[in-house]
């Protein structure tokens, strides 16, 4: 799988092969049919879809696995980067930690019941658009739902070093462009000045990130908001009519990024003095289950590693109770290896993965 360059659209340069995940489900669909999987396909985008391969199994449980298949892009990347080699007892390569390792146990898992029932039944999805708007796993909360299944446990798939996670905050970004009107820098009182306006209303977000500073913290610690960029200007001696900037608020349990978008509008609109709209970037809500489930302490007891929580977002957030009563993240390797220069999960970490899926799919005691 390594070998089957999936870079997101969006991050692609001239070292990614075919962008997009196109390769990699017309794969993916090639195993499960072999495995003897119920394939269904699903648009989420142009030339990108989820896969998904339903396993009967011998009781009415449902358990599931989200398992991303796109990757970041390549170009800071050392070498080659879709070579998937296997030196020092780990394999190598884009996408080799985060997260096509996973999807590589659980096919070799499949493989080795091949011809054998599964104690339960099981749904393998393969998502697309992680790593760019986070499109692929609301497309699959919809699929559930409108088929009525509620799936009773799901893991989703992210490197955690195979401990359970069951929690981490979620964003809201949004690009503001405020309005003005051009002049002669030397009549700056006949424009009307679109970085001036946009130092008030930055300004105005760094108050609020000390006001959300005050709150009382959730499970998952306290919201955040951020000014991350700012564009404007055309010449050292124009006043600027156009200016835009960025935010990045992070979202606590509690809180719809959606709703918060239409807060923070309002806000900026109310700080600035020049006309301004907002553009929503990404809009995910916070993912927290609480880690007395009986599902993450399974795994917690299984892999001899405490629940905990992540600063980053996965996948989890699209999935509520209404489509996967139980839910946590886990997966072999370190995030700490995922986007860099060097991309490799250590050969132990899936064997420790495998391990604890044998267990949870009922193949082992």
């Amino acid at each position: 799988m390594v070998r089957i360059p999936s870079v997101t659209p969006a991050q692609a340069g001239p070292r990614s092969g075919t962008p997009g995940e196109a390769r990699m489900a017309q794969w993916v669909t090639q195993q499960l049919q072999s495995l003897g999987a119920q394939v269904h396909h699903q648009q989420v985008l142009p030339g990108r879809q989820n896969v998904f391969g339903l396993f009967t199994g011998q009781s009415q449980k449902w358990l599931g696995v989200d398992i991303h298949m796109d990757t970041v892009g390549v170009e800071q990347m050392q070498g080659d980067p879709f070579d998937g080699r296997i030196e020092n007892d780990r394999v190598y390569g884009r996408g080799s930690v985060d997260t096509k390792a996973t999807l590589a146990v659980c096919l070799e898992l499949l493989r080795n019941r091949a011809g054998k029932p599964l104690p339960h039944n099981l749904l393998i999805a393969a998502t697309c658009d992680e790593e760019d708007a986070a499109r692929g796993a609301p497309a699959m909360a919809h699929w559930l739902k409108d088929r009525n299944l509620t799936l009773d446990e799901l893991a989703v798939a992210e490197p955690t070093l195979c401990a359970p996670i069951h929690g981490h905050k979620g964003v809201m970004r949004q690009k503001y462009r405020l309005h003005g009107v051009a002049a002669h820098s030397s009549r700056p009182e006949l424009g009307k000045n679109t970085i001036t306006a946009a130092a008030k209303l930055a300004l105005a977000f760094d108050a609020e990130n000390q006001r959300l500073a005050q709150l009382s913290p959730t499970p998952l610690g306290r919201g955040t908001v951020a000014v991350t960029t700012i564009h404007g200007g055309v010449g050292i001696n124009v006043i600027p009519d156009s200016t835009e900037f960025t935010i990045d608020r992070r979202v606590v349990p509690g809180e719809s990024a959606s709703d918060l978008a239409d807060q923070y509008l309002q806000l900026a609109r109310h700080a600035s003095p020049l006309p301004v709209d907002a553009e929503n970037y990404l809009l995910i809500d916070a993912f927290y289950r609480p880690p007395q489930d009986d599902f993450i302490r399974r795994i917690a007891d299984w892999s001899g590693q405490a629940p905990a929580t992540v600063p980053y977002c996965t996948n989890a957030w699209a999935y509520t109770p209404a489509t996967a009563r139980q839910c946590l993240i886990i997966g072999p390797g370190s995030i700490d290896q995922a986007h860099g220069a060097v991309e490799w999960v250590e050969i132990t970490q899936l064997q420790k993965l495998a391990d604890l899926y044998a267990r949870w799919w009922g193949l082992s005691s």
